[in-house]
């Protein structure tokens, strides 16, 4: 979704509708979730927010992104080695491209994704809940950085 201030709104509703408070600490968490083009990790947020909230803990930071990731509002890209991140912006599954060296992560817009599905769905007899589709490889950043 390209309209932060739409996600915005839709996260601090579904928030209210669940019974939720709406405090200046977890807005500043959705805010940046919803505004982050770079799948922020828990540590990421935490450190942006450490300025406006220096008493703002890392578990504080955490069981919000846990709670907004519950209401199906924030997807969790998890990695073997711990380094979570967060999608604020599309919580819905899709791909990512992700560099190995600098850990960047983008969106790909693959018009056969649904496709695909369709086919492992057929092939497998399964009837497909839930995906993760991720490519990995050297952002054209690093790549320049190596020459």
């Amino acid at each position: 979704m390209a309209d932060h201030k739409k996600r915005f709104e839709r996260i601090v509703q579904k928030l209210k509708d669940n019974g939720h408070k709406i405090t200046p600490q977890r807005m500043a968490i959705v805010k940046i979730l919803v505004n982050s083009e770079g799948h922020p990790s828990v540590e990421n947020i935490h450190a942006h927010l450490k300025k406006d909230f220096p008493t703002m803990s890392l578990a504080t930071v955490y069981r919000n992104i846990v709670l907004i990731k519950s209401l199906g509002e924030v997807l969790e890209l998890g990695f073997p080695d711990g380094s979570n991140r967060y999608d604020g912006n599309n919580p819905y599954p899709h791909p990512h491209v992700i560099c190995i060296k600098c850990k960047k992560i983008v969106d790909p817009d693959l018009e056969s994704l649904d496709e695909m599905k369709k086919e492992v769905a057929l092939e497998t007899k399964f009837k497909i809940l839930n995906h993760r589709l991720d490519f990995f490889g050297i952002c054209s950043n690093c790549m320049e950085q190596q020459d």
